[in-house]
């Protein structure tokens, strides 16, 4: 049964209006607001970095254990979050992952569509493996579109024939962006966090009026995934996009790519995020450390 803390959340949550349609700096504005609420950890550093053009953020705990990377990319719809939102989160997680997390800022639409940001996370990739050389170890991870955002990039390098990245974790993946899974309706009544018309909205800022929803590089549930590297998967159980989920784990497995994929009863969309407010979201952080540990093993210091 879900915590006492989770419940008081999720009655906030189900106190928003979710019909308002703001314009895009609003959103973004009321993003940054509440993201501004959770205040990273005093032992974390944090330093900006010019990654192969793109901005990034190094964020460090003072325990590294590996000379291994995750690279994170925000979600937010591919319109929304910045670096700066995100500060708490993946200062979570370099804790957890006893890691340094290079954040990557890349281009948000609808100023820059569809495929600005998967140019930009393949050039901070690239800059990410010279800095490692040959031997450093890298795992991506990702939520909502930025999950969504980590498959595309597993998918851009591996057909630029780019040496992969060691594993990848998306929490709530965005990976079909045609949205024809079951659960945009069966779970309508039980997500607070996201609506048909608000996906549509940002999926057409993204892609433009006329941008094809399936292709492989922005909705990743249709890309081959054959030779992809060792895939976590946490999304909740009381979300639309829970068969984003479930429907490329089954594919993936289908090609061949080792996937483990957990349905967190009660959660919603990227319930991890929340970790500061709901224990279930720390819980969620605390699942994905042995994954990255064991992912960036074999660059472990000492």
């Amino acid at each position: 049964m879900a915590s006492a803390e989770f419940q008081s959340f999720l009655q906030a949550l189900r106190s928003r209006d979710l019909t308002e349609v703001l314009p895009i700096e609003a959103v973004r504005e009321r993003f940054e607001a509440l993201a501004a609420q959770f205040t990273p950890a005093a032992d974390l550093t944090f330093q900006a970095v010019d990654a192969g053009g793109v901005p990034a953020e190094w964020t460090g705990p003072a325990d590294v254990a590996t000379e291994g990377v995750l690279l994170y990319f925000h979600g937010g719809g591919y319109c929304i979050g910045s670096i700066p939102a995100y500060r708490e989160f993946t200062g979570r997680l370099a804790k957890a992952g006893r890691c340094r997390v290079l954040s990557v800022g890349y281009r948000l639409a609808p100023e820059h569509p569809f495929p600005a940001a998967v140019d930009d996370a393949v050039a901070s990739y690239r800059w990410l493996r010279r800095q490692l050389g040959p031997q450093g170890s890298i795992v991506l991870g990702g939520d909502s579109a930025g999950g969504g955002l980590s498959l595309a990039l597993l998918i851009a390098l591996r057909d630029a024939g780019d040496r992969l990245p060691d594993g990848a974790f998306c929490l709530s993946p965005s990976t079909d962006l045609a949205k024809e899974g079951a659960s945009m309706t069966s779970r309508a009544a039980v997500d607070p966090l996201i609506t048909r018309e608000s996906t549509t909205r940002f999926a057409t800022f993204y892609l433009g009026e006329d941008g094809d929803p399936k292709h492989p590089l922005a909705s990743p549930l249709y890309a081959d995934h054959r030779g992809l590297p060792p895939l976590l998967i946490l999304v909740g159980d009381c979300e639309r996009l829970l068969d984003d989920s479930t429907r490329l784990a089954e594919r993936a497995r289908q090609a061949g790519v080792e996937v483990d994929i957990e349905v967190w009863d009660e959660m919603v969309h990227i319930w991890p995020f929340f970790a500061s407010v709901i224990p279930e979201g720390a819980a969620a952080i605390e699942r994905l450390a042995p994954f990255i540990r064991a992912r960036l093993g074999r660059s472990a210091i000492g």
